[in-house]
């Protein structure tokens, strides 16, 4: 085999970070899913983070908890526009982990189906190079 299966090195890699960043969020869905406690929150301000010129809005949830600590969280997802129902000042519901309240998603913010999409990719994308990899090592 020359040098040339390097380059499959790259889908490979990519194949595995999506697996990981979306496996990950699934993983943190199904466990606010099962454990998760909702909550009354207000959205207090939003993280404005660039990336290529645009500007991704991530809103800030402020809410108390069963045991009365008051918390404020960023969520993980940006959006480019900001609804109306999730502008500074509007109330949401969130849900929370009881054992770690930084680990909450934002009711009709946050998106499953982005991690299901990047679980989906990554699987097709590590076992399709696998098995190119694979079939390549066979055929020589």
């Amino acid at each position: 085999m020359e040098r040339e299966w390097l380059f499959s090195l790259i889908p490979l890699t990519i194949g595995i970070f999506f697996l990981g960043f979306g496996a990950y969020g699934l993983r943190q869905a199904g466990v606010l899913r099962r454990a998760g406690v909702t909550a009354e929150a207000r959205i207090v301000r939003h993280d404005v983070k660039r990336d290529d010129g645009i500007a991704y809005h991530h809103p800030v949830a402020a809410w108390t908890a069963r045991d009365g600590r008051t918390y404020e969280c960023s969520s993980r997802f940006g959006r480019a526009t900001v609804g109306s129902g999730f502008r500074v000042g509007a109330h949401v519901a969130v849900r929370y982990d009881p054992d770690n309240p930084h680990r909450f998603s934002i009711e009709g913010w946050d998106m499953k189906g982005l991690d299901r999409l990047f679980t989906v990719l990554g699987s097709m994308l590590t076992v399709g190079t696998v098995t190119v990899l694979l079939v390549r090592l066979l055929t020589l």
